[in-house]
This record gives structure tokens, sequence and C-alpha cells, in this order.
């Protein structure tokens, strides 16, 4: 009768920590500085804006997919992949990352060529 007695606040205890712990991401990435705005020279054409630059940073997440695909298509570096969208997380090789499905195309895996430029990937 002792035993019982004293093993349900043990039990209670254990049900607790079993919950905690650092269930959080296994990569989080480091905040990048926004880009500097780029002078207006007169006479110059404005950018399209389906299709984004380092000038013209898409907020948020891919929505677009045709002026993403335009985009990748351009073959673009990471870096200016960052630039041109800053919310959405790129997960080169050899970037740890956790393997969780994301429906709304917040992170994309690419695939490299030999200089390192972008020719494709998916989102995951």
């Amino acid at each position: 009768m002792r035993r019982s007695l004293l093993l349900l606040p043990l039990c209670t205890v254990v049900a607790l920590l079993a919950g905690c712990g650092n269930k959080g991401p296994l990569y989080i990435p480091k905040p990048t500085p926004a880009p500097a705005a780029a002078p207006v020279k007169p006479g110059a054409a404005a950018p399209s804006p389906t299709t984004p630059s380092a000038a013209t940073p898409v907020h948020g997440y891919v929505t677009d997919l045709k002026a993403f695909d335009a985009f990748i298509a351009t073959h673009p570096t990471p870096e200016q992949f960052r630039a041109a969208y800053p919310d959405v997380q790129l997960v080169t090789p050899g970037i740890p990352s956790t393997r969780e499905l994301r429906n709304n195309n917040s992170r994309y895996f690419p695939d490299l060529d030999a200089e390192g430029h972008i020719i494709g990937g998916k989102f995951m």
C-alpha cells in the first residue's frame, strides 16, 4: 500500500519531465541584413514586378510559382536567392535541417551546378 502511494508522485514527475526538452528545429538560420537600396537612375526602366531581383525582394513565402520558376531559370547564386526571397529558407548542401513536411513553400532545397549556381530544386 505504501509503495503505490510513493510511486504516484514519482510517476507524475516523470510524466512532466518527459514533455520537456528542446523540440525546436535543428537549424536556425542567421538573420541576414537587408540589402541596401540601389539609387534610381533617371531614364532607367523599372524592374518587372513578376520577376524578383536583388532590388525588389519578395517578402513572405513563395505563392507565385511561375515567377519563382522564371527566377530559378536565371541560375542565381545562393546570395542572389537570399536577396530576392529573404523569407524562404535556402537549405544548401552541408546545412543541417529538419525533415518536417512544409506545405507553404517556405523552405527550398536547391540543386547546384559546379560553379555554385542554382539550377533547380524542390520545396519541402
